[in-house]
């Protein structure tokens, strides 16, 4: 292992199951260095992120799976020490899920030790502020934008809707496929971010409420795809939507994560529901999101959605977005 300046103990967010067994509490903590995951690469950590999932673990959720557990699913930063060939000291890499936060010790961490599997270059045209305003919440936007054209999905003025479009996923998933030639509209029901999404590209905003009740099983068809960074009762009134052989790819449950529907919009218009994970998301897809966002994200607009904030107001910041009181993506700085 190449050899560097390691600090005694590093600065970490842990969460610690509560003496009764029944919640966590989340705090900041001095771990020894000789203390971190015996994994074959360590990381000097620039930025990490605050995402939805991250919110949730550190107020409570159940998002940890053993303790002591240190949070964070996303980091960027740069090798120190690596054991394997394929990386080497002073590369710039990014990390999203893989259980970070859930089994393995994640991003909140001036330094962490990760498994050289886990590991995607930092495209060259991002930094790591970039790269951690984009994070977990941008990759998935991507892969979501990936598994509509898979299904045959292609610009040219095509109206797709966007749920949730104020938050981090639907934020860059607008500004993405308003960026690529479609026809966006935008759900949100914040009327303060109307100018933001109509900024990132959206030709159209609706309120939430459009989506939400009761509705018929078939409605009036009105998209030709949807992401959807809701779930729920949204979801299924999505679905009764959307145009004949269209497509949605769900990836939130924001809405809850039950799926009240019927088969008709599956069976007689041909509709396709595209689950998508970007927790185990295998490296070749991973890679090409991230090549794609390089490329196809505006980072004139990605500075619009995205906000810095130091390390030490993660704790604060947690319920904010869980409550829907974050617009956009949270940078964190987490080291120099």
């Amino acid at each position: 292992m190449t050899s560097t300046n390691i600090p005694d103990a590093v600065r970490s967010v842990v969460i610690r199951q509560s003496a009764d067994g029944k919640g966590t509490t989340a705090a900041f903590e001095e771990i020894p260095y000789s203390g971190l995951p015996d994994h074959d690469v360590l990381v000097k950590v620039a930025y990490s992120t605050l995402n939805y999932k991250d919110g949730m673990a550190l107020t409570g959720g159940r998002i940890a799976r053993k303790f002591p557990m240190v949070a964070g699913i996303d980091l960027a930063g740069t090798v120190v020490q690596s054991g394997s060939p394929r990386w080497k000291a002073g590369d710039k890499v990014i990390v999203n899920g893989f259980g970070l936060s859930e089994k393995h010790w994640g991003g909140y961490s001036t330094y962490q030790r990760v498994k050289s599997d886990w590991l995607v270059a930092l495209p060259p045209s991002l930094s790591m502020a970039n790269a951690m305003g984009i994070g977990t919440a941008g990759y998935t936007s991507m892969l979501c934008v990936m598994a509509l054209e898979k299904a045959g999905l292609r610009p040219g003025g095509k109206p797709v809707l966007v749920t949730g479009a104020a938050g981090g996923v639907g934020s860059i998933a607008v500004a993405l496929l308003s960026g690529l030639g479609y026809e966006v509209t935008a759900s949100t029901g914040r009327h303060e971010t109307h100018d933001y999404l109509k900024f990132l590209g959206a030709a159209h905003i609706i309120e939430r409420a459009e989506l939400t009740g009761r509705k018929p099983p078939l409605d009036s068809e009105r998209w030709e795809a949807a992401v959807d960074c809701v779930g729920g009762e949204t979801l299924a009134n999505v679905l009764a939507q959307i145009k004949y052989a269209g497509c949605v790819a769900a990836c939130g449950l924001a809405g809850g994560s039950s799926l009240h529907t019927t088969v008709l919009p599956f069976i007689l218009r041909g509709v396709g529901l595209l689950g998508v994970d970007s927790v185990m998301a295998p490296m070749g897809l991973r890679e090409q999101a991230w090549e794609r966002l390089s490329k196809d994200l505006s980072l004139e607009k990605l500075e619009q959605i995205t906000t810095v904030h130091e390390f030490g107001r993660i704790l604060d910041m947690a319920p904010d977005i869980l409550n829907g009181r974050i617009r956009g993506r949270v940078a964190l700085k987490i080291g120099e």
